[in-house]
């Protein structure tokens, strides 16, 4: 499976702010239900205002019921197995 360059691009930074020390873990609400999110989010300064840029949110419970695996195998091309 492919990686859009987007993501490729977000990760870097992503990369770059935690060798910095220049992550933060925000509660934030969600602005579709209003629910409690965790945020993980780079910080920067503009001078002196800080940006924040969110790059996504902790999942609540167990995070393996959240999210399918890739559906092939990078080094096979087969099917992954199936999740029960």
């Amino acid at each position: 499976m492919s990686i859009p360059e987007y993501a490729r691009v977000n990760f870097n930074t992503l990369l770059r702010a935690a060798a910095c020390g220049d992550l933060a873990l925000i509660k934030c609400a969600d602005a579709m239900t209003g629910e409690p999110r965790y945020v993980l989010c780079a910080i920067a300064l503009d001078g002196a205002d800080h940006v924040i840029t969110p790059f996504g949110h902790l999942t609540p419970g167990n995070p393996y019921e959240a999210y399918d695996p890739p559906r092939t195998s990078p080094d096979a091309g087969e099917p992954a197995p199936a999740r029960e």
